[in-house]
């Protein structure tokens, strides 16, 4: 698949699902925004007081999408009190945002590509987390590095194909990001989903050669 076909699959399955998917952008933006607003207004305390709170809800938030768009993905309703799902595994969500954070900082530290390749590297991670809520973070995340093994630039593509929307929500002084933001988190599950199935076929392969090899000794 391109990165037109996910796109496209995500546009025919938010039909009726925009409204509530611009509501919980909106939240979402207003409360990173109350936050961040701390540190024109007192740039030491308060500022470090709004920097603990980002790198605290962030994770959760992150989940919660990860669970929203994969709802839409799978053609399930969505409410507004989806956007604080995330904070149900509050503890793992945290700790995998945090420890995501540090390492694409280190790697950045290098060079900003190694920085972006990890980014790249730990995309899945959320989704992961999703449907495997008794999973370590440590796992989480060294299964998104396995599952983007080879598919990093692909997704780059899925990303890169919507900066017509991005030119055009800034056009609109970001006002479309409230439809877009979910449009492309939409995309990206459906990029997972493939990716999943992808992945599943690649790993049977092997087996299925083994199983020929097997029979041909037994011979």
């Amino acid at each position: 698949m391109y990165a037109k076909d996910f796109r496209q699959a995500a546009w025919g399955k938010l039909g009726g699902k925009w409204g509530t998917l611009a509501v919980m952008t909106l939240i979402y933006f207003l409360i990173i925004g109350v936050v961040d607003s701390l540190t024109s207004i007192e740039p030491y305390i308060l500022g470090s007081i709004a920097f603990i709170v980002t790198i605290i809800v962030v994770g959760p938030f992150e989940l919660s999408w990860a669970y929203t768009s994969q709802k839409v993905q799978q053609n399930q309703d969505v409410k507004v009190e989806d956007l604080f799902f995330g904070f149900k595994n509050f503890v793992q969500a945290f700790v995998l945002e945090l420890v995501n954070s540090i390492f694409i900082f280190l790697w950045s530290l290098l060079l900003i590509v190694p920085g972006i390749i990890k980014t790249f590297s730990y995309s899945m991670s959320f989704f992961i987390l999703n449907e495997n809520p008794e999973i370590s973070f440590s796992d989480a995340r060294k299964k998104s590095i396995e599952m983007m093994d080879g598919y990093k630039w692909k997704l780059f593509c899925l990303y890169f194909s919507f900066i017509g929307w991005i030119l055009l929500s800034i056009l609109t002084l970001g006002i479309l990001f409230l439809w877009i933001s979910p449009y492309m988190q939409v995309a990206k599950a459906e990029f997972y989903e493939n990716l999943k199935k992808e992945k599943a076929i690649g790993n049977q392969a092997p087996k299925a050669e083994e199983k020929q090899i097997e029979q041909q000794e037994e011979k």
